[in-house]
């Protein structure tokens, strides 16, 4: 008798079955497939934030914050669809692999490696775009509002407290995860679609603060900030981005915004989701099969 065909999306329950599945897979890949997926992901995310800044450039004289932000975030929804529909290994979604470790289908280290390597991949990936863009001269464009979006956008991030960056963080990758949760559901590309558009617009609308987009806007930043011929056409000078510099790149944003979209994914989501829906049953598989150890 043929299988039956369900057309109607996952349920919650099936949902984080399908997670524990994805995570373990995913720990599994070789690791020069992985790297290249790494790269895609932060090469879209990027492409993602390119065109979030392009579609804002100028606007805010004109427009209510509220409506910049707005269409910053649906803009900014591109990276995330190219991810989840086009397939790539993002950094901030693979925190949810935590539901196949507390699962016992895999251990601590696999975990580690796997995120590690898409770290490293996402920030190749990115950084690589914004070299693109830099050397593109993108940023020129719009009369120079472009670059002043994205010196703007640079300068605010960097001039975050440490403690802040790590909430806005943890607000942010809570939004992400939510959004390949509800993915995990979907049926087919659209549904994934429309899983990704108001969870990402959210967390881009409130200036939560996403470790991946950060690794092109951060770099972007500083190669605009070295062209004093575009400064001086904007009328701006390296004195008017005092904290736009590497060390606050890394150890001021990146490093507290990773901690907190770790804490984010990890706890607020996949922890959560697995408690609820996997707890007892891998209680029960633990009584038969101690699996891997951690």
């Amino acid at each position: 008798m043929p299988a039956e065909i369900r057309l109607d999306a996952l349920l919650p329950p099936e949902m984080a079955k399908q997670a524990e599945e994805v995570g373990a897979r995913k720990c599994l890949l070789a690791f020069w497939p992985l790297v290249a997926l790494s790269v895609l992901a932060g090469s879209f995310i990027a492409l993602g934030a390119m065109f979030s800044t392009t579609v804002i450039a100028g606007a805010s004289p004109s427009l209510p914050y509220g409506l910049v932000r707005l269409l910053a975030g649906v803009t900014f929804c591109l990276g995330l669809i190219l991810v989840v529909v086009g397939g790539a290994e993002l950094f901030t979604g693979n925190a949810l692999i935590v539901m196949a470790w507390a699962s016992r289908k895999v251990t601590a280290l696999q975990v580690a490696r796997q995120w590690a390597i898409v770290y490293v991949g996402n920030f190749a990936g990115a950084t690589a775009t914004a070299a693109m863009v830099f050397l593109a001269g993108q940023y020129g464009f719009g009369g120079g509002s472009v670059g002043a979006a994205v010196l703007e956008i640079a300068r605010a991030k960097t001039a975050l407290g440490f403690g802040q960056a790590v909430w806005l963080g943890i607000l942010c990758n809570t939004l992400v995860c939510l959004a390949v949760w509800l993915c995990l559901g979907a049926r087919g590309p659209a549904d994934k679609v429309l899983s990704v558009l108001f969870p990402v617009t959210a967390f881009v609308a409130a200036g939560f603060e996403h470790s991946v987009a950060n690794m092109y806007y951060l770099p972007l930043g500083l190669l605009v900030r070295s062209d004093a011929a575009f400064l001086g056409r904007i009328g701006k000078t390296p004195a008017d981005f005092p904290t736009l510099t590497l060390d606050r790149v890394m150890a001021g944003n990146l490093l507290p915004v990773t901690l907190g979209n770790l804490i984010g994914g990890v706890v607020l989501v996949g922890l959560v989701y697995w408690f609820v829906y996997l707890r007892a049953r891998s209680g029960n598989a633990a009584a038969n099969d101690p699996g891997p150890t951690r």
